[in-house]
């Protein structure tokens, strides 16, 4: 809406002057073209790397900004980036961080082929979604076949509640990968499980397990995942995977699966 754009070429306006200053990027739901009257303008300060290791040893990765020219009741949700850091997301960005530059603007830059870069953050080659669904059912598996069961067993309700919780972000991440479709944050997974294709039975037993975390629903969801999986995985694969990337993304220099 044109109230969002000129809201974003003021702020484009008062900070390309700034020391350090490379780039303006627009994300969201302005860059996606599905805003609403009252929606904050989200973007991308790139700066060099000089100024964004000065800026984030001091604590400051993101915070929220306002213009002369911006409209009631709005602002401008800032976040920190610079070419390296752009550099690395290519490679090694988690799901939130790529799904936001999906359909990204640059509003303005003096940095050569920033639009390709930012395309590139957004898309995952084949192999890593195939890795992403072993992974994820991994999860799952381990979740609703061991600790939802121990939950049931020992009457425990906050186990049972986590297992119930893990398993569904799980599975959900499993037919999103399966389907190469990024996961934005927590607050979209509900929303987007029920967008993409399941199997048969699939949803009815998702939301079960989110409402009330029962084994035999659990069941339903573990042996429907088994379908995203066609050379398998066995228990010891789904055990060493679960280790791998949780007990042991410490090691690996990664975060657990579930930030992926």
């Amino acid at each position: 809406m044109q109230h969002q754009e000129n809201a974003l070429a003021a702020y484009v306006d008062a900070v390309r002057g700034e020391g350090g200053a490379l780039a303006v990027i627009l994300v969201g739901s302005v860059a996606q073209g599905r805003e609403r009257e009252d929606s904050d303008v989200d973007v991308y300060f790139v700066v060099d790397d000089d100024r964004f290791a000065a800026e984030t040893a001091a604590g400051r990765f993101a915070w929220v900004d306002r213009v002369g020219l911006d409209y009631a009741g709005s602002y401008i949700d800032v976040k920190l980036a610079s070419p390296r850091y752009l550099a690395r997301a290519v490679e090694h960005a988690d799901d939130p961080t790529r799904a936001s530059f999906l359909d990204a603007r640059v509003a303005w830059s003096i940095v050569p082929d920033l639009a390709e870069t930012i395309e590139r953050i957004a898309v995952l080659p084949d192999d890593a979604w195939s890795e992403r669904v072993r992974s994820h059912v991994a999860q799952a598996r381990l979740y609703g076949g061991y600790f939802l069961r121990q939950a049931v067993e020992r009457g425990d309700e906050f186990l049972r509640r986590h297992a119930g919780l893990h398993l569904t972000l799980a599975a959900a991440r499993a037919v999103l990968a399966a389907s190469h479709v990024l996961m934005p944050g927590p607050k979209y997974v509900s929303k987007l499980v029920h967008t993409v294709p399941t199997p048969d039975g699939f949803l009815e037993a998702w939301d079960g397990v989110v409402s009330d975390p029962r084994v035999d629903d659990a069941d339903v969801i573990l042996r429907l995942l088994d379908q995203l999986v066609p050379d398998g995985l066995s228990a010891d694969e789904s055990l060493s995977t679960f280790i791998r990337d949780n007990e042991l993304a410490w090691l690996r220099g990664t975060v657990p699966a579930e930030f992926w």
